[in-house]
C-alpha cells in the first residue's frame, strides 16, 4: 500500500461517527482499494490515532485478540453488540455525511 491510500484509510476510519461502524470491506471499497486486509494491516500500524474499533468484520464480528476491549469501546458508544457481534444493520455506516 502507498502511503496516500494509508492516509485515506486512515482518514476514513477517523470519520466514521460514534455509534456507527464500517466494515474492513467498507473501507476499502470506500478509499478505492481491494484489500480488507490491507486496511486491517493499516489500522494495526495506526495504534489508537483513529478510532479502529469502528471497524468490524464483515459478519460483524472483532478480531479474537482485540474482542474484548472493541466491544467494549463499541457498546459505550450505543452500538448494538448480540452475541460477540456487532448488529450492522442498525449502525453500519456508509461514509455518507450527516
Amino acid at each position: 500500500m502507498t502511503e496516500a491510500l494509508d492516509e485515506r484509510i486512515l482518514a476514513c476510519v477517523d470519520s466514521i461517527p460514534p455509534g456507527r461502524v464500517m466494515t474492513y470491506g467498507d473501507v476499502a471499497e470506500y478509499v478505492g482499494t481491494r484489500s480488507p486486509r490491507g486496511v486491517g494491516r493499516v489500522l494495526a500500524r495506526s495504534g489508537d490515532a483513529v478510532p479502529w474499533h469502528r471497524v468490524v468484520r464483515a459478519d460483524g464480528s472483532c478480531a479474537e485478540h482485540l474482542a474484548a476491549r472493541q466491544q467494549e469501546l463499541l457498546r459505550a458508544e450505543g452500538v448494538p453488540v448480540l452475541r460477540g457481534r456487532v448488529l450492522l444493520a442498525q449502525c453500519r455506516w456508509d461514509g455518507a455525511p450527516g
